[in-house]
């Protein structure tokens, strides 16, 4: 890297000098000379071009890729048209820093303020911020926008996924407020214990939708209990499920969040991706991050700027309700360029497709005696089974013919259907588990 080191000796010698040291070896007198390096790291000899690509590729050849898959539980499999890549892709879009100066980064700035947006129409918020890091930050990031001085516990449904639970009580941990579990009745949030445990000491509620089972919980009533009891009410969205489905503002939440991963932005291994997080006016000095807004220049032409909260605000964290001073803005200019490509009867064709095909291939499987649904009620694209065989061996069956399975829990099979799956491929899989449960 000695390349790219920016000063010349003169120049380096000249600070050293004004430290009052002579030579870079100084720098570092307090590092012990047990962890020093007291040779170069061996490394092997470059390689050509040619010869790295074809090692690259020998390493990619480990990787198992499956033509179907049918595992979801908080990152989705959709198509993601080539345009979306394509636009995503233009080097005016690549940027290594947030935008603070303005003046320089007007199509970034505006990139941005479309995204929000976007939330917000998909949300019906008022105000959206520029995204945080997932979805499970969103969620942790919004329980801590609600608490109070006499309210500080949130109260989170047994129904949400297990790592957004994890990631909210490590938030908790840090700041020593208490998180509660709302226990589960069936697959849904238990409306009689959310009333019981409703106290003066309750700030939020949190509610996933669909949640960690697929099923659609009935959250405008438990909102309402919240309500009811003076706490504020977290909506943890699907946004796939937000073109179907009431939105944030029609069931009463005060806080809609979620992963965008499902807008654009492919499975990857597991990232990176973006939380979305959107409010109501009276929360939205409240949201961590950026926020972009519009205003106008000097010359009244339409501008963009950094807006309501300040970079210092971050700086002092002692002060700060959020250490969250940075933003996905590549994901989320993603998941705005592919919700624009698709359009609101786009994103409502793909909701209905995925919601049709994971109805049908629930069909197929419980038509395979002993294999029966675990819970009642509605669901969108994932459900979970009960199987005759322990869920492994249906994993394992499933991958030997290049297919990702649903994810194992607890004796049975959380699966998913996106829009990517043919009827064809379902009925396939299908038979594939009915001779795996008949062995």
């Amino acid at each position: 890297m000695s390349q790219y080191v920016p000063h010349t000796p003169a120049e380096t010698q000249a600070m050293l000098a004004e430290l009052g040291l002579v030579g870079i070896g100084e720098l570092f007198a307090d590092v012990p000379n047990s962890v020093k390096l007291t040779a170069p790291v061996p490394l092997p000899n470059g390689l050509s071009t040619l010869e790295t690509m074809q090692a690259m590729e020998e390493l990619a050849n480990q990787n198992i890729r499956y033509h179907l898959t049918l595992r979801g539980a908080g990152s989705y499999d959709h198509f993601i048209p080539p345009l979306v890549k394509q636009i995503t892709g233009k080097e005016e879009f690549v940027t290594a820093y947030t935008p603070y100066q303005a003046e320089l980064s007007q199509g970034i700035l505006q990139s941005i303020f479309e995204y929000q947006t976007m939330i917000c129409e998909l949300t019906g918020m008022d105000v959206s911020n520029a995204g945080v890091y997932d979805g499970a930050t969103a969620a942790a990031e919004s329980a801590v926008m609600c608490r109070e001085r006499k309210r500080t516990v949130t109260l989170v449904s047994a129904c949400a996924h297990p790592d957004t639970l994890a990631v909210m009580r490590t938030y908790c941990y840090g700041t020593g407020d208490e998180l509660r579990m709302i226990p589960e009745k069936d697959g849904h949030t238990d409306l009689a214990a959310l009333r019981a445990m409703l106290g003066d000491d309750v700030a939020s509620v949190y509610i996933q939708q669909p949640n960690f089972y697929g099923i659609l919980e009935d959250v405008s009533a438990l909102f309402a209990t919240a309500k009811a009891g003076g706490a504020k009410c977290i909506l943890g969205a699907n946004p796939m499920t937000l073109s179907v489905l009431p939105s944030g503002s029609e069931v009463g939440a005060d806080i809609v969040c979620g992963d965008v991963q499902p807008f654009g932005l492919p499975m990857a291994f597991g990232g990176p991706s973006a939380g979305y997080m959107a409010a109501t006016t009276a929360m939205q000095r409240k949201l961590p991050g950026r926020i972009v807004g519009q205003t106008t220049d000097a010359q009244g032409r339409r501008a963009f700027v950094l807006t309501l909260q300040a970079r210092e605000q971050h700086i002092r964290r002692e002060k700060a309700s959020s250490n969250i001073c940075s933003n996905q803005a590549h994901c989320a200019l993603t998941a705005s360029v592919y919700a624009t490509y698709l359009g609101q009867k786009g994103i409502e064709a793909v909701a209905n497709s995925c919601m049709a095909k994971a109805h049908a291939f629930a069909g197929m499987l419980t038509a395979i005696p002993g294999i029966t649904l675990r819970h009642t009620g509605e669901f969108f694209h994932e459900f979970v089974t009960n199987l005759p065989i322990a869920p492994e061996k249906v994993e394992a069956a499933l991958e030997a013919e290049g297919i990702l399975s649903g994810l194992p829990v607890d004796g049975g099979m959380l699966w998913c259907v996106t829009e990517k799956a043919g009827k064809a491929q379902l009925l396939g899989v299908a038979e594939l588990v009915k001779e795996a449960c008949a062995k």
